[in-house]
């Protein structure tokens, strides 16, 4: 069984000596052999001399250049002020890349010119997400990619998602559902993302609906107001 040690680098020690320099094919061929049934998806250095990050099913980890320890927590580059958190900040890149290209998979609604984009990960029977739809419709030049995610406990909620992503107008049909409580009518049997959706979600750590992320990865919590989430996507640089 594959034991991880939780580790956070608060401080860096003067009497670190770093090993041989190893590239980033060695470490993966040496994670690779010690854990053959776990797919390597990225191996990169880090700025921390002989330490390596490896991602690997959605999994960010650390190890040395022979895969020797394997650990995971919070890397802290100290050398800049604020110290700066390198494990979230490679973490809201995967984030954003991830999301970036999974819009197809997303009820897409564009309110003005659209030129300001934020994720939701929304389930039509859930209170909260109809809150936020209310704050949502206040907001104006942004695309809203909503990814439907039935985990909430009534039964119908895959099929109120299925019935929005069948609908001719997806946008229209999502809208009028969460504010009016209007079920589309149309067919309920063409395929659907919504499996693909769910993955997503728990690849990213999503562990409840409303969840709302920004362009640059960072999550910015479940249900907010209009102001708060106008405040977030005016910090999106």
């Amino acid at each position: 069984m594959l034991r991880v040690f939780v580790i956070c680098f608060l401080t860096v020690s003067a009497f670190f000596v770093p090993a041989a320099s190893a590239d980033e094919a060695a470490v993966r061929q040496g994670f690779q052999a010690k854990f053959p049934k776990m797919t390597v998806e990225t191996v990169s250095k880090t700025p921390f001399p002989g330490i390596y990050e490896v991602i690997f099913s959605g999994q960010m980890v650390y190890t040395d250049e022979k895969v020797t320890f394997l650990f995971t927590g919070n890397l802290f580059d100290l050398r800049e002020q604020p110290h700066r958190n390198l494990t979230e900040d490679r973490n809201n890149r995967l984030t954003a890349s991830t999301l970036a290209s999974s819009t197809n998979m997303a009820v897409k609604r564009v309110k003005g010119n659209g030129k300001r984009t934020l994720y939701t990960f929304e389930d039509p029977n859930c209170g909260y997400c109809k809150k936020l739809q209310e704050e949502l419709v206040k907001l104006s030049n942004v695309t809203i990619y909503t990814f439907l995610l039935p985990i909430v406990a009534p039964p119908d909620s895959v099929e109120k998602s299925k019935a929005v992503w069948c609908a001719k107008d997806r946008g229209k049909a999502w809208d009028d559902l969460m504010t009016k409580g209007t079920v589309p009518n149309g067919a309920k049997n063409c395929d659907t993302p919504i499996d693909k959706s769910i993955e997503l979600a728990q690849r990213l750590g999503v562990r409840g609906t409303p969840a709302i992320y920004l362009t640059n990865g960072q999550q910015i919590g479940g249900y907010l107001p209009s102001d708060k989430i106008e405040q977030a996507l005016s910090s999106v640089k």
